[in-house]
């Protein structure tokens, strides 16, 4: 990886602030169209919340965010060559009635792979509800919505996501047996007070993909994107103290000189260099990994908990889902609790976890616990999925909660301000791979 730790130059075209997948997608794409771009980091390593820990040989997520093969900026967006994505079980696990219900499978018009044919397909219904009509209601739902342009889903009246899932004309059972854990666990938001465009964005991309992971963790991606940029581009370790137009003040190097400036941090951090930036509430997010003497027999699907018997709202083996990310014959569970974590944590999740699998928990070690109180940028309605990246001329924003709060969202923001930017330059893009255009 070309990461530098010393001081490459007082002066770039642009310098970007924060080395996250936003930040980090635009470099590229400016260094292709021949701008000269300094990437400062403030934290040792690069990647913002897509982090991965390592203990014990095991890589470790610290948020968990779950990617989607439909998004194929994933794999050719900005450089980052062939990225492996590990994919789930199709369709998920859900338990409720006390079992386990496969439920759904994406069915995909072959050599287009961004549009459906019979998206979905539910495999059972839940225990409590066998009804075949049930089951076709939901799979002719998600089948028409796969096949909606975004423009047009985009444009549909605004609600939260709850309301508009009880608008859809589907059961009650469908939408709480199997709907709603799915879209809390897209969204990260349990409540679902999500702007309603950007649940179906999430509900789209699931039913026209396959759920997945990067292989080796969440920081692949942003490896690889800092692995294709030039020696010295991407400087950890440097706080920026003071920002304007044409320069930063930084506590390492005093002050560093631009044309233009990019603030590619989280929210927060954006809206202290930058005050008038508005701050958006957040979704906390709390990561569990177990490692235990023998696997649970669900493979590699993603298990929800449509019954709410704990604090968990989704579980996997993510050593079956990758197998990189544990040592050879050991097994890795990692499950995410959405919301503020309960007192006694473990404690309740292992009563859940046990119910879940349906097999003893209690001589599994964890691993790590990893709290995030500002894992995801809140999107209630009404949300801009396209807020304006250029804030002065000069001076631009981007990252996930400019967009959606998701890696596509930070990967679309990441081509959209490389766009202003050649375009207040005056700069002809040339032979830059595509990012995705959808948020």
């Amino acid at each position: 990886m070309l990461i530098s730790t010393a001081h490459n130059a007082d002066h770039a075209d642009v310098i970007i602030v924060g080395a996250g997948v936003a930040g980090l997608s635009a470099a590229h794409r400016l260094i292709s169209a021949g701008i000269t771009v300094s990437v400062l980091e403030a934290a040792p390593r690069l990647g913002g919340r897509m982090a991965t820990d390592r203990v014990d040989g095991f890589r470790l997520d610290r948020i968990g965010q779950l990617l989607n093969t439909s998004y194929p900026g994933l794999r050719r967006g900005a450089a980052t060559g062939e990225l492996t994505l590990r994919t789930f079980s199709p369709g998920v696990l859900v338990h409720a009635g006390g079992r386990l219900h496969r439920m759904g499978d994406t069915v995909q018009r072959p050599g287009n792979p961004g549009s459906a044919r019979g998206a979905f397909t539910v495999a059972r219904a839940l225990a409590s509800a066998p009804r075949p009509l049930d089951e076709a209601r939901l799979s002719a739902s998600l089948a028409r919505l796969a096949g909606v342009p975004t423009a047009r889903l985009v444009a549909r009246p605004e609600r939260t996501a709850r309301a508009a899932l009880a608008a859809r004309g589907l059961p009650a059972r469908t939408v709480d047996g199997f709907l709603r854990p799915l879209l809390s666990a897209l969204l990260g938001d349990p409540e679902l007070t999500t702007s309603s465009r950007t649940a179906d964005l999430a509900l789209r991309g699931f039913a026209r993909g396959r759920l997945c992971v990067p292989e080796g963790g969440a920081v692949t991606l942003p490896e690889q994107l800092a692995a294709a940029l030039p020696a010295g581009t991407v400087l950890t370790g440097v706080r920026v103290k003071d920002a304007s137009i044409n320069r930063v003040s930084t506590e390492e190097y005093g002050e560093l000189t631009c044309r233009a400036l990019v603030v590619a941090t989280g929210a927060r951090e954006a809206a202290e260099l930058l005050p008038g930036l508005r701050v958006p509430s957040f979704h906390p997010v709390t990561v569990l990994h177990h490692t235990a003497p023998q696997a649970p027999p669900t493979g590699a699907a993603l298990v929800l908990d449509a019954e709410l018997t704990g604090p968990i709202s989704h579980t996997t083996v993510m050593s079956a889902v990758d197998p990189t990310r544990a040592p050879h014959g050991r097994v890795l569970i990692s499950s995410t609790v959405l919301g503020p974590p309960p007192p006694r944590l473990d404690r309740c999740t292992r009563a859940q976890l046990a119910r879940i699998y349906g097999m003893p928990t209690d001589d599994w070690e964890l691993l790590a616990v990893h709290h995030a109180p500002e894992a995801i940028p809140a999107m209630p309605p009404p949300h801009d999925l396209r807020r304006p990246m250029r804030v002065l001329s000069g001076l631009y924003v981007c990252g996930d909660h400019r967009a959606t709060s998701t890696v596509q969202g930070a990967l679309s923001s990441a081509r959209r301000v490389a766009d202003a930017i050649l375009q207040d330059f005056a700069v002809r893009r040339r032979g830059m791979p595509p990012l995705p255009a959808a948020a």
